[in-house]
């Protein structure tokens, strides 16, 4: 009781105001619950920074919420996502797929550099934008433990071109002559989160929606390379560096593994598809707990002091997405 007390009050906020921002972020899909979720944080974080400015009744349970529910938070989402079921489509679109996410890497590092983003946010919104928005941003902190505030910031980044692009899309895909299937290919590479991807498919059409979101699952199992490859790009760092060196055993991270292995008995037809939109919910819930917990240490000032060139760089990298996705469909005949 006396470890599990001490953490209550923070986990419990955490989890109000998951709760709170999940009807809405379902209400609006061109938001989403996740962005949601980090401004009810915000907004909490404002009035405990006056009335527990220490942290020393909420502190210690939104810690545990920041660094502990994200593992979780990922293996639930892989078990909604099963490795043999979108193999059909994975093949169909490969070439434009993994076109993209190169092109994506590419872009992401040499526009970085370019703007002089430091590492941490350039790495954020690179992955959040290329794979799978607020997902791969959670899975990337959970590796790389960034600064909050750069996480923070790179989440507002997905959030203003999630909006744009559920605006943008549909009716440049009507003037484009894009079928069904060819604009939820495009959705479905261009467009970073999933919400804004089904809210994009909705508004252009049935069979785009239902189309967009299969890509949008075979995107999203770039999260399993992701982790591994900035693991490994970490033990790198710190071999060459003074930082502390981790063992081989640890350059895989144990979400990793559950996530992989969730998906394989996904695959195998061990998970019921009656329990995929409770897991997939769950998943969802628990990923808005942890930014509501991120958001509480949102400070204005703090973004103002990051300026412009984080959101360029994501304006950048959507346009690119977007013209390499068109490019590579039009290539392979999708268009």
């Amino acid at each position: 009781m006396n470890r599990v007390h001490p953490l209550a009050p923070g986990l419990a906020l955490a989890a109000a105001l998951a709760t709170a921002a999940t009807p809405f972020g379902t209400a609006l899909p061109m938001v989403g619950t996740p962005v949601l979720a980090l401004g009810a944080g915000a907004a909490a974080g404002v009035v405990l920074r006056r009335r527990d400015p220490a942290g020393a009744v909420f502190g210690a349970g939104l810690e545990v919420a920041r660094q502990r529910v994200l593992g979780v938070a990922i293996v639930l989402l892989g078990l909604c996502l099963p490795l043999g079921s979108v193999v059909a489509v994975g093949r169909e679109t490969a070439v434009v797929l993994l076109g993209t996410l190169l092109v994506g890497g590419v872009a992401a590092f040499f526009v970085g550099r370019m703007l002089a983003v430091d590492r941490e946010s350039a790495t954020l919104i690179a992955v959040g934008t290329t794979i799978c928005g607020a997902s791969a941003i959670a899975a990337a902190t959970a590796v790389l433990r960034p600064d909050k505030q750069r996480v923070a910031y790179a989440l507002c980044t997905i959030f203003v071109f999630n909006v744009t692009a559920v605006l943008v899309y549909p009716p440049l895909g009507r003037a484009l002559g894009l079928s069904q299937e060819a604009f939820g290919l495009w959705a479905g590479t261009a467009i970073n989160d999933t919400s804004s991807v089904l809210a994009a498919g909705v508004v252009f059409g049935a069979g785009a929606a239902q189309f967009a979101v299969i890509v949008k699952m075979v995107r999203s199992l770039a999260i399993i390379p992701l982790c591994l490859g900035l693991h490994l790009g970490r033990r790198h760092l710190a071999e060459n560096t003074d930082l502390p060196k981790t063992a081989l055993r640890q350059s895989v991270p144990l979400f990793v593994i559950l996530f992989l292995a969730a998906s394989f008995l996904a695959g195998l037809g061990l998970v019921p598809t009656e329990l995929t939109d409770p897991l997939s919910t769950a998943s969802g819930w628990l990923i808005a707990a942890v930014l509501a917990a991120i958001g509480t240490c949102l400070s204005p000032a703090r973004l103002r002091a990051a300026g412009p060139r984080p959101l360029l760089l994501g304006g950048s990298l959507g346009l690119i997405l977007g013209a390499t996705s068109l490019a590579l469909m039009y290539l392979t005949g999708w268009c």
